[in-house]
């Protein structure tokens, strides 16, 4: 019975030092800052990519802020290598769902994705997340293009003032075919600086 409660014990030790060093594997790292706007990356666990971060504070009310975001029919802003979006449904400020196309450089093959959007508030605290996933089964894969599929994407809005916003963007994707993996984890530093620019820009427009 001891030896029992002994190998027990023992088997909790080490699966909370497993867990204890996997979380340590996976905590952020502080890239760089640029405009502003801080960047962070961190292995995702059992693959070569990487998960990116970006942070900032954005001069606009979090109610603003996050209608940008959330709001499918207006993507002027988004990356500039979309070739084509196309929205395939949108109930504002519930969900949406939509098609894209990646524009890629010569000689590698341009992606495309379906993206299924969730989005949660909490009016009280003001707090907004936008959420995107994969979404499957929906628009046929097309031969000339390579489907993205493992992706997500989520947005964090939260009320630091009455014209100020704490903006937190975090995602992964895998680009999927013979791009190593080294140039993809370079490459993902740019995105959270490129998507929080981008909604900046626009907000000091509207």
């Amino acid at each position: 019975m001891m030896r029992q409660i002994r190998y027990k014990l023992l088997s909790l030790f080490f699966l909370a030092q497993l867990l204890s060093s996997s979380l340590l594997a996976q905590s952020w790292e502080f890239v760089k800052e640029q405009e502003g706007i801080k960047v962070y990356t961190r292995q995702e666990a059992g693959k070569p990519l990487k998960t990116y971060r970006g942070t900032a504070t954005i001069k606009a009310p979090a109610e603003k802020v996050f209608a940008l975001i959330e709001d499918v029919n207006h993507t002027e802003w988004w990356e500039a290598n979309l070739s084509e979006i196309k929205v395939l449904a949108y109930e504002k400020n519930k969900m949406a769902r939509y098609y894209l196309v990646f524009d890629s450089p010569w000689p590698v093959t341009d992606r495309d994705l379906c993206v299924n959007v969730t989005v949660t508030i909490d009016p009280i605290k003001k707090v907004y997340q936008v959420t995107a996933v994969p979404l499957t089964g929906v628009i046929p894969e097309n031969e000339e293009l390579v489907r993205i599929k493992d992706y997500r994407q989520a947005w964090t809005v939260s009320s630091s003032g009455p014209n100020s916003s704490d903006v937190v963007v975090e995602g992964y994707a895998d680009p999927v075919g013979n791009i190593p993996a080294w140039i993809s984890n370079m490459l993902i530093i740019e995105t959270p600086v490129n998507a929080i620019r981008g909604a900046r820009r626009r907000l000091e427009t509207l």
